[in-house]
């Protein structure tokens, strides 16, 4: 449910007080006439002489055909006021290019105002892409203009529209710290976007506290979005009171505030509450409009009441109410989920033998429920039926298509229905890239899987976990190492924290395949939560294969996440530097930083080194050893000492 605010919340004003002095008055009492001198009618005649002109250029730039040549003749003549009402007149008028032509005109000339910036971006509505709308927002100079509460409105409102709600908000502390103070549309309009996103309920509660806070009192627009909100947040109680509340303030509840709480009550199907406020409703004098009652649908459906809603959506029909499919749709959703496929059925041969209009929505669930309930044949046969029915349409019912498809095991038509996608210009959402990888890995196509995913990645889309991980497992097992870590670093640096046992799986699959660099920075972020039987398997297969200026750094990695270095991974370190004596540094590097660790070379290592010195220094590695001898004793001394005490 949507609610269009107005931005004018004037009340008249009446005039109590008497006329200051300066003002002339008229006796109500007299019938002669005021004479003007000569000066004061020569002056009322140019005056009106000066307004027929401007009316005329106003007319001149609303009707003409060329609006820059109307610009050129009668533009100079108006006042920036004149301008915003050709504004508003184009964009009731729904001229849009004329409108963005004449703002253009208005910026170069500077003929503008707070109220030219706010009717242009309102007036343009969901045609204007927020980033222009910030352009423009960002181009005002005038501080005063820049913080007008209208102009900040208007821009929030697009963000708002657009979806783009992180970045209204971000907008808005902009804002006030700038300068602007928020109204209450203001908070009305950043409330609406939160009944479109995740955890929408607490920020709305914010936005409340913060409006409260500045001295701003809720009117029943507020509420009422804030019932939506409620609504849509799945906070069934909470808007049963804000609808108290608001009453208790002297606010009456419309058509809308009662729609709100009718779609909250959805949620769980609370049919006897639904009823209940329908009756309340009726009694203060409201009639249920189409929208309330199917509302009242998705009630009764929720709560399983079939029966009941059967036949609210004849009542629907016979008011003329159910000429598009979504009252039939709710309906056959419903049973269709509920088990009752054939009574799903029923109501969309129903829907089709009365041709009700449809954008392919009902085929859509009609599929999709074939498919859940294994009736692949009769899902494949409405597929045909949509493909000769529609000539395009859109992602959501080419999705259920292509899964129909996927079910069934035809890979030609899948790949007709991705050429047909091209075709018509449709853009692939998050559920098409997971349709095609969930399929390509059915059908053991790993790498074509893979390609999918990776293109859904630079979409900027974010894959499953689930789905994810399956890819990295097959990937793995049929040779595509640096892919399957390509998958692992979707997740890892998604938005979302992956499951732990994952970073355990992708080291084996990275020592398996030799990529033992990237192992190293798997274990470096993740050691802790990793299996110190795989962390064991990664140092014996980096101390023997990696990349040597590395060893270092792997040893000290692995201490610090609490893994005890053994003496086995030390002698086969030491083994690699003595292979290679140009990393003389690198060996006496390590040898100097066991002792401060609690590590000390065993015998063998010990002897290993001694019979290779001179490669190193023979002087210099004898004195390392030493001072690691007098080291390891010194922890048993003072060990004695403790006992004898």
């Amino acid at each position: 449910m949507s609610c269009v605010f107005g931005t004018n919340r004037f009340h008249p004003i009446i005039l109590t007080n008497p006329l200051p002095s300066f003002i002339p008055r008229v006796s109500s009492t007299t019938s002669a006439a005021v004479h003007l001198g000569p000066t004061n009618i020569s002056t009322q005649k140019s005056s009106l002489s000066f307004k027929t002109r401007r009316n005329d250029a106003i007319l001149d730039i609303q009707h003409s055909s060329d609006l820059g040549s109307a610009l050129a003749r009668s533009g100079g003549i108006l006042r920036v006021e004149d301008l915003n009402t050709i504004l508003r007149h184009f964009g009731k008028s729904q001229k849009l290019k004329e409108l963005s032509q004449l703002f253009a005109w208005m910026q170069r000339t500077r003929k503008i105002s707070f109220a030219s910036y706010s009717s242009y971006i309102k007036h343009m509505g969901k045609s204007l892409d927020p980033v222009k709308a910030l352009e423009i927002y960002d181009s005002i100079t005038d501080e005063s203009t820049r913080n007008h509460v209208s102009v900040c409105n208007s821009v929030l409102s697009c963000l708002v529209r657009s979806g783009k709600y992180d970045s209204s908000v971000k907008l808005f502390h902009q804002m006030k710290r700038d300068g602007l103070s928020p109204d209450i549309v203001t908070y009305s309009t950043l409330l609406a976007g939160c009944s479109k996103i995740q955890n929408g309920y607490s920020k709305a509660l914010d936005l409340v506290q913060e409006l409260k806070y500045n001295g701003l009192v809720m009117d029943s627009i507020t509420y009422g979005t804030l019932l939506d909100v409620c609504a849509s947040n799945n906070q069934c109680e909470e808007a049963e009171k804000y609808f108290e509340l608001m009453k208790d303030e002297g606010h009456t509840p419309n058509v809308f505030h009662y729609g709100s709480l009718i779609n909250a009550y959805s949620v769980k199907g609370n049919y006897k509450k639904a009823d209940e406020l329908i009756v309340n409703m009726k009694d203060v004098g409201l009639v249920p409009n189409k929208v309330i009652l199917t509302s009242l649908l998705k009630v009764y459906v929720k709560g399983g009441l079939f029966d009941k809603a059967r036949e609210l959506l004849n009542d629907l029909d016979a008011a003329g109410h159910a000429q598009n499919e979504i009252p039939y749709c709710i309906l056959m959703d419903g049973l269709a989920k509920a088990g009752q496929i054939q009574e799903a059925k029923s109501v969309f041969d129903e829907m089709n033998e009365k041709n009700v209009k449809s954008d392919g929505y009902s085929y859509s669930i009609m599929i999709s429920s074939f498919c859940r309930s294994g009736l692949l044949e009769e899902a494949k046969e409405l597929v045909l039926q949509v493909d000769a029915k529609y000539k395009s349409y859109d992602v959501v019912l080419l999705n259920t298509m292509l899964c129909a498809y996927c079910r069934v095991g035809e890979m030609e038509n899948v790949m007709i229905m991705l050429r047909r996608m091209d075709e018509l210009a449709i853009t692939p959402d998050r559920n098409t890239f997971h349709i095609l990888v969930k399929y390509f890995c059915k059908e053991k196509i790993y790498m074509l899987a893979y390609q999918t995913l990776e293109d859904m990645h630079k979409k900027g889309h974010q894959p499953e976990e689930e789905l994810c991980s399956s890819l990295i497992f097959h990937l793995g097992k049929t040779g595509a190492h640096s892919q399957a870590f390509s998958v692992y670093n979707m997740l890892r640096y998604g938005k979302r924290s992956v499951c732990k046992t994952l970073h355990g799986k992708i080291l084996h699959i990275l020592i398996d395949g030799r990529l033992l660099k990237d192992a190293y920075l798997v274990v470096k972020d993740n050691a802790r939560s990793i299996p110190r039987s795989t962390l064991k398997k990664f140092a014996a297969s980096f101390m023997k294969f990696g990349n040597i200026n590395l060893i270092n750094d792997v040893i000290k990695a692995l201490h610090s996440s609490g893994h005890k270095i053994d003496q086995g991974l030390f002698e086969m370190a030491i083994s690699r530097y003595i292979d290679q004596p140009e990393k003389k540094d690198l060996l006496l590097q390590l040898l100097q930083w066991m002792p401060d660790k609690g590590y000390f070379v065993d015998s063998s290592t010990r002897n290993l080194l001694l019979k290779n010195s001179k490669l190193f220094g023979a002087q210099q590695i004898a004195e390392t050893l030493s001072r690691q001898h007098i080291s390891s004793k010194a922890p048993r001394s003072h060990e004695m000492k403790d006992n004898l005490s």
